[in-house]
This record gives structure tokens, sequence and C-alpha cells, in this order.
């Protein structure tokens, strides 16, 4: 049926069916009979009551709603379309003096929801028994068996998602079977769609049914409740698929576009962190605020979110400008009131970063810059001394000099017992700010996280890249473990720090248990259709310099208590001389000019005393020893 003949088709019909509605009101009232008197009254006025009916309906849209997906919704809208087209119906016959009994009105319009509800509902079923076999989707004219569904979740979002899928055939999908672990709904139907049992059943439902596809449907579920589900159907070999959570949904409205694929984030099982939005808005509005590395992974998403919080002036420092100019033209697109300046430095420059701090006085600094692939600054490590120690220091010199009144430093679980330069010369960054922090007006900090997934360099980009070449995907080592967060967790973490920071604190996030790394690569394989050891190979290759087992968030001697968020822990600052500290950045600068691989390495040996002990006996630095 066109679309352009559809409204009038459907207004013939309805006013058929309110003439009949009429008279099926008259012969229930009077037992069959039709009485005279009435009927006039009814003949008279039958002109007038249909226009007002239908021009009601029409006020209500029933001329465009396309009602082969017709719902709950589309019924209420029926029932609340004829209450209104009969009030005002009986208002004018009362006001015309054409009085018909009471009853009359009550059957006319419980006849009509009847007979006008019942033609489109009656139009849905009959379309949709005439499509054919229910399994059998047809495209360009050829058959295709539908994909058979399991919905995980029998609660609203469940039944939205048997909704959305029943109501978009073009999908190629049927759901058959709904599980939860809410005994009172088992045995009960969903839009049709059985609810079998509980979520520990998913084995034996998913291979009598002959299922190919399970959605997951419980966005108010906790991270671990997702987490151990995921376990459960990642066994049944079917494709996985998931509704995000409630954090990620912005309207709390379910659809077939925000169904997607399980992600690695999924299987991290811990809530995501929530930020205190009131306390941050006080210190981040109206405010300047500068990001070192704010073209990079974690220092675009601060960028990002800082401009949530309406700074007066966003400053993105970075040496690489192609990263960072893409990051304004995202900026001015999604937050268009927010200022941002682009400024193309190097933390190593000391005279560039006095010239713009003098310049645009930042209030806020986040310092992200810095060097942090742990294998290349084996190979190179007077470079990571150079940006990650010398870097750290001039910015933390100059927002003391300026009188910043944050300073917070992007820090890393490999500063903890550091067994590679990368980590050790971030150890020495942390010392820097807490020295810093003893003498200055600035509150100095440091947010100390885990590995970020998805960020520049992680490993999650380079299993997806060994995946999508066939394999194999390598790991280091079968036992090796890694704490993993999100590049926005780590961003919270570090806004939310800064708002908490009193002076020479150490933040770590709350990231849950430690995951195998080799865990991680054969759930990505599976998430990404294929099955671990038969249609992609993991090779173990063996730990490379400077690699842990295992990584750590706090030292021994680090007093750690609870903050006002349950998911952050603050170490207390620690007491190194800062004499001491003078002194040996002092030689290390001195070593620095004579580019000595060797030397540079011993001075941070001594600066941090645990990399001495974790590197002894390891390597070429033998010599050092």
């Amino acid at each position: 049926m066109k679309s352009s003949y559809r409204p009038v088709i459907l207004i013939l019909l309805d006013i058929v069916l309110i003439n009949l509605s009429y008279i099926f009101a008259f012969m229930i009232r009077f037992d069959g009979k039709l009485p005279p008197e009435y009927l006039n009254i009814f003949v008279e006025s039958a002109f007038v009551l249909m226009g007002i009916k239908i021009a009601t309906f029409y006020y209500f849209n029933m001329y465009r709603n396309l009602w082969r997906y017709a719902g709950v919704e589309d019924m209420a809208q029926v029932v609340f379309a004829a209450g209104t087209a009969n009030a005002v119906s009986i208002s004018y016959l009362f006001l015309m003096q054409s009085n018909l009994p009471r009853s009359i009105y009550v059957l006319s319009f419980m006849l009509d929801v009847l007979l006008i509800g019942g033609s489109r509902f009656g139009y849905k079923v009959t379309r949709k028994a005439l499509t054919g076999n229910p399994f059998v989707f047809k495209k360009n004219g050829i058959a295709e068996i539908q994909k058979k569904v399991l919905v995980i979740g029998a609660g609203e979002a469940g039944a939205m998602v048997i909704k959305e899928l029943k109501s978009h055939p073009e999908l190629n999908t049927r759901p058959l079977a709904v599980l939860d672990d809410d005994k009172e709904k088992h045995k009960r139907k969903i839009n049709g769609v059985p609810v079998l049992g509980p979520i520990g059943e998913v084995g034996a439902v998913t291979g009598a049914l002959g299922i190919d596809e399970i959605i997951i449907a419980i966005p108010s579920a906790r991270r671990k409740d997702i987490r151990e589900t995921i376990d459960l159907c990642k066994e049944t070999k079917c494709k996985l698929k998931i509704l995000p959570g409630v954090y990620e949904l912005i309207d709390g409205k379910v659809s077939v576009n925000q169904i997607r694929d399980v992600q690695i984030e999924d299987l991290l099982g811990r809530d995501p962190v929530s930020l205190d939005i009131e306390e941050i808005s006080g210190y981040l509005k109206d405010k300047v605020v500068l990001v070192t590395g704010g073209g990079g992974s974690i220092g675009s998403e601060l960028c990002r979110q800082i401009a949530r919080f309406k700074p007066q002036l966003l400053l993105i420092l970075d040496i690489y400008e192609n990263n960072a100019y893409d990051l304004q033209l995202e900026l001015a697109r999604i937050y268009p009131d927010v200022k941002t300046n682009i400024l193309i430095a190097s933390v190593r420059d000391k005279g560039r970063l006095n010239s713009i701090f003098e310049t645009y006085r930042p209030q806020v600094v986040f310092h992200a810059a810095a060097h942090k692939h742990v294998p290349l600054m084996e190979d190179n490590p007077t470079e990571a001394i150079k940006n990650n120690v010398f870097g750290t220091l001039n910015v933390a010199e100059c927002a003391d000099r300026y009188h910043a009144e944050k300073f917070i430093l992007i820090s890393t679980d490999k500063a903890v017992n550091p067994a590679n330069v990368m980590g050790a010369t971030k150890r020495v960054a942390e010392m820097v700010v807490q020295m810093m922090d003893r003498h200055s007006r600035t509150n100095f900090a440091a947010v100390r996280f885990g590995n970020v997934l998805g960020s520049n360099g992680s490993v999650i980009p380079l299993f997806k890249r060994q995946i999508a070449e066939g394999g194999p995907v390598t790991v280091t080592h079968p036992g090796i473990t890694r704490y993993f967060m999100t590049i926005p967790e780590a961003t919270q973490l570090v806004i939310e720090a800064g708002a908490m920071a009193e002076g020479g604190e150490v933040f770590v996030l709350d990231m849950g248990e430690p995951v195998r790394i080799l865990d991680l690569a054969r759930d990505l394989i599976r998430l990404s259709g294929f099955e671990p050891g038969e249609d992609i190979s993991i090779e173990i290759t063996g730990l490379r310099p400077g690699e842990k087992l295992y990584e750590e968030l706090f030292m021994e001697e680090e007093i750690l208590r609870n903050t006002k968020h349950d998911k952050i822990f603050v170490g207390a600052p620690l007491h190194n001389s800062a004499d001491a500290l003078k002194d040996e950045i002092e030689s290390l600068k001195k070593v620095m000019l004579k580019e000595n691989q060797d030397e540079a390495v011993q001075c941070i040996c001594r600066l941090v005393p645990g990399y001495a002990a974790n590197i002894k006996g390891k390597g070429r630095l033998n010599q050092v020893y």
C-alpha cells in the first residue's frame, strides 16, 4: 500500500467503524432493537459525530503510525484518542439537547476501542502471518534462515530489546528465549518470548534451541555480574552482544542501534568510576587549565572531560601538532563555548615553558607529557630521563614560579618497585613533585594507575592487529598479569584527584583484580569470533627487557588511606631528603650532558633504590655494578 493512500483508506475504514460502534451500542442496550426516537437523533447528528471523531484521531496522529510495528504504547494511544473523541461528541450532543442514554456513550467508547484498535492490530497480525515461515527472512527475494537469539535479562531493557528485534525484520533475528535469575519471572512470557530459567542454564538452553547469538540486556547490573555472565556465555561459542550500561545510555532509552558487540572493557569486572560533579566544577570552572601531552591518549581525553566543566581557557600543549589540531577541531564542534589554544612545545624546553606560563598564567596544570613505551625506553634511557624527569621538573618549577593553584602528575604503577627505565624515571618524577610541594604554595600531587585499554602502545590494539592478520597473538609469559582501566576511567580519576589534592599525595585507583594477559588474549580472540588455538594461535615469546611478571600499585612504606571516593585511595607523602634529591638531580644533569647511557642509569639507580635491586645482574647494566 502506497504511503500517500494509507491515511485516506484508514479514514474511510474509521468512518464505517464509528457508525458500526453506535449501531452495535444501540443493539446491545436495547436487546437487538433500534428504537426510532434514538435512531433519529443519531442519524441527524451522524455527520458531525463522525467529523469530531475523525478530527480527534487525526490530531492524535493515528493516521501516521506504522501499525505493522504497533505495541502497547500504540494501544494506549487508541484508548486515549477514543476517550477524547467520545467526550467531545457527548459535549456536542448535550449542547444540541440531543441526549442519548448514558449507556450508549459508554458502549460506543468501548466499541470504538475494540473495533478501531482491533483493525490496526489485526493488520499487524495478518501481515506477520502472510510473511510465511517466521524463521525465514526474504532479502531481495532470496530466503535466509533467521538468526536465533537468546536474551539475558527479563527486565525492562530485555523487553525493549525483544520488541525492537521483532519490529525490525531487516535485522534477520528472532528472539526465542529469555534467561533471568529472578524466579518470579520463570515460565512467563515477555512479548511472546518465554523466560526459561536462570542465567546459569545458558549452556543447556543454547544447545537445545540451537541459539546463534546471545544479547546481554541487563544495563543496571554491576560490572562484576556482567563479567560473570559473559564468562558463562563465552563457553557456548555463540556470538555475544551487549546493551551498554545505564551510565553509557544518554537518555535511558533502548534501541537496536545501541546493542553492540561485547568489548574487552566489559570483562574488567569493575564498576566505572563516578565523578563528584559539584566538587570538580569548583576548581575547573572559569579557570585557565593547561594539559601537557594534550594530544596523546590520556591527555586528549583529559581535555574532553575538562571541557565539560567550562574552563575560562583550555591550553593544549604537545610536541606533535597533528593530534592536537584534530582535538581542537573536535572540541570546537562539541563545546563551541569553550576557548582552546594549541601550544606546540616540548616540556624539555624550559625557556618556551617560561614564556607560556608568563603569558597565560595557568591555574590548574595536568602533566601528561611523558615517554611511556617500556622496551623503547630500555634502549633509549637518556631520552626517558630528559622527558620524564627533567620535563616534569621544568613544568613543576614553572607552576611554582607562576603560582598555579594545582599541579597533577600522571604517573604509573610501573613506578612502584620499578624494573625498567620508564618506571624508574616516573618514580623520580613522583619524588620531584613531592619535593616541590614542601616549599610551594601550589598543591602538587600525582595520580598512579595501571595499563589503559586502547591507549597508544597498549596491548589491546596490538592483539587486535595480530588477530586481523590471522595471528599468531604474542604473549610474553603465560603468568604475566596487569591492572587495566579504560581511558575515561583514567582521566576521571585524574580530575577527581585534582579536586581532592591538598599537596604531596599519590592517588591510587581501586582497579579490581589484575588480569592475566594470556586470558585477555583468549577473550579477545573469542570476542572476535574465533577459537583460540584453533583459528588463531597464541605464541609465548618470553619477557622483554625491563618487563615484570606483575605490577604493584603502592610501595610498602606508603601508608594508604581511604578517601571520600570509594574507588580512590591516597598514599601519604614520603619524607625523603629534599637536599639529597636536589644533589642527585644536579649530578644527573651533568651526566646527561655527556649522553652516557650507563652513567645516566647509574644515577637513576641511586635515586630509586628499588630499581637498582630489580635490575641487578640483568643485561647490559651488569657493568654498572
